[in-house]
């Protein structure tokens, strides 16, 4: 991995910290190759059982595309320089979102364009009470890209979503939080010991239900009722066959806590 994105794995969780705090965490090239590959290599690592996606400092979670990159490969008359998009952005949020197992995004700072969709895409956001989001695309005469389009309407409605992306602006962490894009707030100096704390007992617990609560959720809002039923008969069935699940019914009617296997 290039040092603009760290990962580390311990204990069944891995870490990838985006690594350009000087540049507010934006993504360039190099960076969002190391992004691609550090998150494809934790949805293939059977040792990983939750993923933590966080950056670097205090300022930025990620302000998406690095536009002083990007406006040099404008001037080279680039042919490509949207190929991104398909290159690393989708796969990408592919892996975040359909990768079974858990992932959380620490939001540390303001999470802008693709850095919205990163954390968009992620099942879980811990936000520091000092972070921001924007939509950013129309800023710059762009559409949505990395996900945004299909998650964020998901968490505030297809209407809101509308709005934000028509007119962005920066939504505080307060208003996150009463939106749904923030699920746990927290001071900013409690941000990446929170935001572990919460990857940790995700990472420790029956990971097995969680792959499948993921596909439900996913599955049920393209899906009718009867569909959904059929899915989750599918998917109970499943997670009732796993160890931890037996693990579970034992601890319980032992009046134990747990120590899951994750499979």
């Amino acid at each position: 991995m290039a040092d603009t994105v760290l990962y580390e794995v311990s204990d069944g969780l891995a870490t990838i910290t985006i690594n350009r705090p000087e540049a507010m965490n934006a993504l360039n090239i190099a960076t969002k190759v190391a992004l691609r590959d550090a998150v494809q290599a934790a949805a293939g690592d059977d040792a990983v059982r939750a993923v933590l996606l966080t950056s670097a400092g205090e300022r930025a979670f990620c302000v998406g595309q690095d536009l002083k990159e990007h406006i040099g490969l404008l001037a080279e008359g680039s042919t490509s320089v949207m190929s991104t998009v398909k290159e690393h952005y989708n796969p990408v949020v592919r892996a975040l979102t359909e990768m079974p197992k858990p992932v959380v995004a620490g939001v540390n700072g303001v999470a802008a364009g693709a850095g919205f969709g990163l954390a968009l895409a992620a099942d879980y956001r811990v936000v520091a009470d000092t972070a921001g989001f924007n939509t950013s695309f129309a800023g710059v005469a762009l559409t949505a890209d990395s996900g945004v389009s299909w998650t964020l309407p998901r968490v505030v409605g297809p209407g809101r979503a509308t709005d934000l992306l028509l007119f962005p602006r920066t939504i505080k962490a307060q208003e996150a939080y009463e939106l749904g894009i923030a699920n746990r707030l927290v001071p900013a100096g409690e941000l990446r010991g929170e935001a572990e704390k919460v990857a940790r007992a995700l990472a420790e617990g029956p990971t097995v239900a969680y792959s499948a609560i993921k596909e439900a959720v996913s599955y049920g809002f393209s899906h009718s009722l009867a569909e959904t039923l059929e899915k989750e008969d599918e998917l109970q069935t499943r997670a009732g066959a796993s160890e931890d699940h037996a693990i579970a019914v034992r601890a319980f009617v032992n009046k134990e806590a747990p120590r899951y296997l994750g499979r």
